[in-house]
């Protein structure tokens, strides 16, 4: 007989689940697969099963499946703590909004939720830029373009000190260029000066952002221009070209003068060097003529005679060595005696060239004893004609 067959005298059929029929075959495989499928929709907050299905759910099975659902929570979030900070960055570590701690380069883990990581690169070169037009010194108008570069020097101060560090800096900037550029005049601005302009501002700026404590820390600022307004532009143009003319025409003004006087000097070191010179040789020839004298004074006495014919060759031949003619008057003569040295000489060296005689001192002093002892001769002829007379 089938186990859901009706029983003796009625109708209703046999209850497989019944308390009387406990000894009877297993359930039905259908009707648990519905009942465990309503208590996890249930469980979920799925499609609503009928009351006493909730109720008939398992305690052991729900718990087991909570702990399941809290384990795999625990490990998303410890996950999402896991993070990693390059080797130029530096984390910044909040708890519930403190300051908690600053976190090396590497990999890193930090409570989600908890705390909050700020990473900053503190190795990074930013910069700024900012165009002003101030007064200066001299109440002139100028613009000036300024650059400054800097970097993250404190990260603890960068995040927590100031709101917005960035915006700082670029005020302070603005307040030391002004503050400069009104101490000095308006040529040094657009001039020389730029290069003292960038060194005194950076070295105030950095003052006003320690004293702010923004954590930055300014490496370098730049004048990339510095130039008048607009208006007079035109102006400026003429003064500055004016002022280049006064420096090229000072600067060629100063070259000649350093070519010329060093030449002066040197022209009278020269001439000075040579009246020394003839000082001396005058001194030295005099006392050479002097000394020359006495020893032919000595001579003289010795040798009367001898040595005025001496000198009187010397002295011919001094004059015939000077002059290129000479002429000789003969007393008691009718006749001059023309002597062209020059042609003579000539002829000797054409002579010499052609394997001739050379005319040399030697020969010129033959010639000279030759003309005077025949000038002798003629003198001695005439007055021997005038005594017979």
């Amino acid at each position: 007989m089938a186990w859901n067959e009706p029983t003796g005298g009625g109708n209703k059929p046999k209850d497989p689940w019944g308390g009387n029929n406990s000894n009877q075959g297993p359930p039905d495989l259908d009707e648990a697969l519905k009942k465990l499928q309503a208590k996890l929709q249930g469980l979920f907050g799925g499609g609503s099963g009928g009351g006493s299905s909730r109720g008939a759910s398992s305690p052991a099975f729900s718990g087991m499946v909570i702990v399941i659902l809290v384990v795999l929570a625990l490990l998303v979030w410890a996950v999402m703590g896991v993070y990693q900070v390059d080797q130029q960055e530096r984390g910044v570590i909040l708890r519930f909004g403190r300051y908690y701690d600053t976190v090396q380069p590497g990999l890193q883990w930090n409570p989600p939720i908890i705390d909050s990581v700020t990473l900053l690169n503190v190795t990074k070169v930013r910069s700024i830029s900012l165009r002003e037009i101030m007064l200066t010194q001299d109440e002139n108008i100028v613009e000036v373009e300024l650059s400054v570069q800097y970097v993250i020097d404190n990260p603890v101060d960068f995040v927590l000190k100031v709101r917005d560090p960035e915006r700082s800096l670029q005020q302070a900037a603005q307040s030391a260029l002004r503050h400069v550029v009104g101490g000095i005049s308006m040529n040094m601005v657009l001039t020389e000066g730029r290069v003292q302009i960038a060194v005194d501002v950076q070295r105030r700026l950095q003052d006003y952002i320690n004293l702010y404590n923004t954590g930055i820390l300014v490496s370098k600022v730049t004048v990339d221009e510095s130039k008048p307004p607009t208006q007079v532009q035109a102006a400026f143009d003429d003064v500055i070209k004016a002022r280049e003319d006064e420096e090229r025409v000072q600067n060629e003004a100063q070259a000649y003068a350093n070519g010329i006087v060093p030449e002066a000097r040197g022209g009278a070191q020269r001439q000075i060097e040579e009246a020394n010179a003839y000082k001396q040789q005058v001194i030295a020839n005099a006392e050479g003529e002097a000394e020359r004298f006495i020893k032919l004074l000595t001579e003289y006495e010795k040798s009367p005679a001898v040595t005025r014919e001496r000198l009187y060759l010397d002295a011919v031949q001094k004059v015939y060595s000077e002059t290129s003619k000479v002429m000789v008057d003969v007393e008691g003569g009718s006749n001059m005696m023309y002597l062209p040295l020059d042609k003579l000489a000539e002829r000797s060296q054409r002579s010499a060239s052609g394997g001739g005689v050379e005319l040399n001192s030697s020969n010129i002093r033959e010639l000279t004893n030759a003309v005077t002892e025949q000038l002798r001769n003629d003198a001695a002829v005439a007055d021997g004609r005038r005594g017979g007379r």
